[in-house]
């Protein structure tokens, strides 16, 4: 047979490029074209629709960084072209190749309604179908010139990334501003010649079916007219026909396609550009819609359906009448599509809480998936959140991306650390933008690791981050491929349409337990300090506010904050946002997220300083309160109030012979030596030392940090291979119960206090560093004497194990890893704990001193970074961090010790003593969370998790009386099926499995 395969594809491809696709539109005039260019911030539509323009040319340049531009476009259709097809060409200047990274629009009419979303492949705007000749055409846009800061290209650093440096140059050329003729014949040619084409390059080379379509292809070609392409467009399928109506085989693989755009809802642009981009995304899909009935079309994050309900009411009408519908599915049940690594317990917890609540009160849908496709990784902890919630599935697509292992399964049940289990599916198409090309499909068929036990996975199909959703070229190559010989099936369906049909075809799936760990972006640990910072410090304050506003609000009748909560924990949520709280983002977001952390804790503790004055009674009292929100008992005070006891006084450091000072406070004696590093951290009671021989503990040590692609998301593993130790001293001085440490480094200054409370087992280490390097990694290492093969991680509602060892590619992959407020190893009998106040990136390694010594286990925290890309300013300026070494500590001690470093005490006066509300008699078991229900009754709502991973029996007493105790889901909705917990005067009985979460509804009597 003779091969002239290649012939026909590159004819193929030059007659669509330069003959067909151009016949689309084959008669065209111009549109009359103005514009305003408002000045600041974005405006409201009827000021933007009135705003004065003046004349603007095809070819002119437009748009200063983040500016907008209201185009009002006018023009006549030519009497000559009644009865047919009509469409405005509206191009601002787009590259096709970037759709969702550059300049945007909005076409509204004259009266304000929107109409559809502009984008690079999506420039069309149907005027009539057919058109009687003569019409007048006048639409408005809302044209955002965000600057092209993506480009795939090495990722240079940028001052664009901020409107306060991106300057006022105009950023793009008005491209084509034309009314033209339809020619449907000749757009579903291209749709037909496409998908074969497409379809042909993935079957096998000798296989008939590729040799079908490649002689029908060439015939098709054969009958195209190139001087007349639309008059011979019609035969030129007939050619095609046949080998597009030959169905798929019955064994093929079947696609659900969803419609998706994801968008960030905060990356290469702030916040308020997030607003329009949803607006002009879901103008478009709600349009689309209408034209095509077998089109179903997801979105997630309640966010932002929140915004397009608050800035842009006229798109959101159209929104809710779709959803009504049932074919614009509202998705994920989650806040935003969030970080999951790094969101302490609660906050996870509250996203699927403040998501699915939105969607029942606004829809009145109930979430079974989450909806998480471009996280970073997933915590382990996450499981039983999800299933706490009421959901049930999980859909993510990221863990494609990693570098170094191939994750097995695309389907699968995904075990958390209490053991719930969540059905999981990882689409095949390897995108959350599909694009419905043959090869994307035919890639998914042949990479689902699942073939032969199932044959169901899911597409996002459209492109994302304001590039407009899915497109009717997407739709008519799906209706193509609905069932095509040699290709997958390809059927719309809903997010719960293609999870049902999956669990049920897969009832044994694989079991994977543990975290998904993501081998790659592992520096969102670590980039942008002071927004990670920000976070935890919030969800902090948070649970302050909560548990004192409760308490205040049951003992004294305080006006519980119920709105002001619920705004503030939306703020935050909404941080937590997978390239906000990962600092991925550009400079103005992360500007912002500073300045809006700041007016959260001001606001939240004037919340906690009102109920506290509340409770503590007459200021003017004489004792001095010390009020405690751990959730342990310290310093002899409970989760509650009482009169300040007098401490002993710190002991002054003593000289260290050969240099350096001792710290000594009964229980622990730690030796500085003359370099300011700790040398010895000696456990009095246990006999234990902990610093390893011959090494040094709190040792700053500093990497270039220079990653083959993405600067602010990634560190390689070779940033290991060039280290300093920054052993120079500047200043070593003995203060009240501690020392002060200086040294500088490159443009850097480091200041260290490091002390010993009396009456605690553990060395406080407070960092202040003067940051101005450049592409470095900071990192902090404690070489430790244990012994271990495991160590825990702090995650959700418990700990997480990861080995220390690299036996398997699967771990030595996870060289940078996540860690709330604690890590903690140990060997049977003694451990050590290593808490932080704001940090979440760490490393752990093992490595042997000598043949007879046994091994050191070295802890490393990470601190700071300084990547120059999408930020280039990132992290320069003063950090302020905390961390404590703790060593003779179990689990137990650094569950206490992570909780304590967070939730300082507070010191009221007052005259009175304040009760906990809520006391477990278990420290195993966490409270962690007090307040009223969100609906207003004034039931109190505790929840509650067995924190070592062991089981644990607990009486939880209250502070008031109950008349009734029941067990619910997050969302504070009793559960089916679940015995109520026994009570009596004395409190609640309770059993928890290792690491169960559980929430409690009591109402008061």
């Amino acid at each position: 047979m003779h091969d002239d395969r290649s012939l026909v594809e590159a004819r193929l491809k030059r007659v669509l490029d330069e003959r067909i696709r151009p016949a689309v539109y084959p008669q065209s005039v111009p549109l009359d074209v103005a514009v305003w260019n408002a000045p600041g911030e974005p405006v409201p539509v009827a000021e933007g629709l009135a705003g004065p323009t003046e004349k603007i040319a095809v070819g002119d340049r437009w748009g200063a960084p983040w500016g907008t531009s209201w185009f009002k476009v006018s023009g006549t259709v030519p009497e000559e072209w009644a009865g047919r097809t009509v469409e405005a060409l509206l191009d601002l200047g787009f590259d096709e190749n970037m759709p969702g990274f550059q300049c945007e629009g909005l076409v509204y009419r004259p009266d304000g309604t929107p109409v559809k979303g502009l984008n690079p492949r999506n420039q069309w705007v149907r005027v009539g179908a057919p058109v009687a000749g003569g019409e007048e055409v006048l639409l408005h846009i809302e044209a955002a010139s965000n600057p092209v800061i993506l480009d795939y290209h090495p990722f240079l650093p940028t001052r664009l990334g901020d409107k306060e440096t991106a300057g006022s140059e105009p950023q793009y050329t008005l491209a084509r501003m034309d009314l033209a003729v339809f020619d449907e014949d000749v757009w579903n040619l291209v749709q037909d010649l496409e998908v074969l084409g497409e379809l042909m390059g993935e079957l096998p080379v000798e296989g008939a079916r590729r040799w079908d379509i490649l002689r029908a292809v060439g015939r098709a070609l054969d009958a195209v007219d190139l001087q007349d392409v639309g008059g011979t467009a019609a035969a030129a399928r007939e050619e095609l026909a046949g080998v597009l109506v030959t169905p798929a085989a019955p064994s093929a693989h079947r696609i659900s396609a969803v419609g998706h755009a994801h968008i960030d809802s905060a990356w290469l642009w702030p916040l308020r550009e997030t607003v329009r981009k949803v607006a002009r995304t879901t103008s478009n899909m709600t349009a689309l819609l209408e034209d095509e009935p077998d089109f179903v079309f997801a979105m997630s994050q309640a966010q932002q359906f929140a915004w397009i309900k608050e800035h842009r009411p006229e798109v959101y009408a159209k929104v809710k009448a779709a959803v009504a519908d049932g074919r614009f599915v509202p998705s994920g049940g989650m806040w935003v599509e969030s970080d999951t690594n790094m969101p302490g317990s609660e906050a996870m917890a509250r996203q699927f809480v403040h998501g699915k609540r939105f969607f029942l009160d606004e829809f009145g849908i109930e979430n079974d998936e989450a909806w998480l496709p471009d996280t970073f990784g997933f915590a382990a902890g996450l499981p039983q959140i999800i299933k706490a919630a009421g959901s049930k599935w999980l859909l993510t697509q990221k863990i494609s991306w990693s570098q170094t292992n191939k994750f097995p399964h695309h389907t699968f049940q995904w075990e958390g650390i209490d053991g719930t289990r969540i059905f999981t599916h990882f689409p095949p198409v390897d995108t959350y933008n599909c694009s419905m090309k043959g090869s994307e499909i035919a890639h998914a068929a042949t990479n689902f690791k699942d073939k032969g036990v199932a044959r169901h996975s899911l597409a996002p199909t459209g492109w994302g981050d304001g590039g407009g959703g899915t497109t009717r070229e997407m739709i008519a190559k799906a209706a193509r491929m609905r069932s095509l010989e040699g290709s997958a099936t390809v059927t719309w369906e809903t997010p719960t349409d293609f999870f049902t049909k999956a669990e049920a075809e897969y009832p044994n799936a694989p079991v994977w337990v543990g975290e998904l760990y993501l081998e790659l972006h592992r520096a969102t640990l670590t980039s942008q300090a002071k927004t990670k910072q920000g976070n935890r410090r919030s969800e902090h304050l948070l649970r302050e506010a909560e548990l004192w506003a409760a308490t205040a609000a049951v003992r004294t009748g305080f006006s519980y904050p119920y709105e002001q909560l619920d705004r503030i924990w939306k703020t935050v949520l909404l941080h937590q946002f997978h390239d906000i709280l990962p600092g991925s983002s550009i400079a103005w977001v992360h500007r912002e997220a500073e300045k809006t952390y700041a007016a959260v804790a001001a606001e939240l503790t004037g919340v906690i300083d009102a109920a506290q004055r509340a409770l503590a009674g007459d200021p003017e009292g004489d004792r001095a309160l010390v009020f405690n929100a751990a959730p342990h008992t310290r310093g002899g005070v409970p989760a509650g109030a009482a009169a300040a006891v007098a401490t002993a006084d710190a002991t002054p450091p003593a000289p260290r012979e050969g240099g350096g000072y001792v710290l000594d406070n009964g229980l622990l004696r730690v030796e500085i030596d003359g370099r300011g590093l700790v040398v010895s951290a000696y456990d009095i009671a246990a006999g234990r030392e902990t610093v390893a021989p011959g090494a040094a503990a709190n040792l700053l040590q500093i990497h270039p940090d220079f990653p083959n692609m993405w600067d602010a998301w990634d560190v390689d593993a070779f940033y290991r291979n060039t280290v300093t130790d920054l052993t120079a001293l500047d200043e070593l001085t003995p203060v009240t119960g501690g020392v002060r440490v200086v040294r500088s480094f490159g443009d850097s200054k480091v200041t260290q206090l490091l002390t010993l409370e009396p009456g605690a087992k553990r060395l406080d280490i407070d960092t202040e560093v003067d940051w101005h390097e450049t592409e470095k990694f900071l990192k902090a290492a404690f070489p430790l004497d244990v012994h271990a093969e495991r160590y825990a991680s702090e995650t959700q509602f418990g700990h997480f194990y990861r080995a220390t060892h690299t036996n398997t590619s699967w771990e030595a992959a996870k060289f940078e890893a996540c860690n709330h407020r604690f890590v903690h190893l140990e060997e049977p009998g003694w451990g050590v704990a290593l808490v932080n106040d704001s940090t979440y990136g760490h490393d752990v390694t093992r490595t042997v001193r000598d043949a007879d010594a046994g091994t050191t286990t070295t802890v490393r925290v990470s601190l700071l970074r300084a990547p120059r890309f999408p930020d280039p300013e990132t992290d320069q300026g003063v950090h302020r961090f905390r961390h404590a070494l703790v060593p003779g500590a179990a689990i137990g001690d650094a569950v206490r010790e992570g909780f304590g470093v967070n939730l300082p005490e507070r010191r009221v006066t007052g005259d009175r003593e304040v009760a906990p509300l809520v006391a477990v008699d278990n420290d195993a078991v966490v409270v962690s969370a007090v307040k009223l229900a969100d609906d207003g009754s004034g039931d109190l709502v505790v929840r509650l998790y067995e924190s070592t991973g062991g089981r644990a029996k607990v009486r939880l007493a209250t502070g008031f009386p109950a008349t009734s105790v029941v067990a619910t889901d997050l969302l504070e909705r009793p559960l089916a099926g679940v015995p109520v917990p026994e009570s009596d005067e004395a409190g609640v009985r309770l059993s928890l499995r290792p690491f169960e979460l559980m929430t409690l509804r009591l109402t008061r009597g």
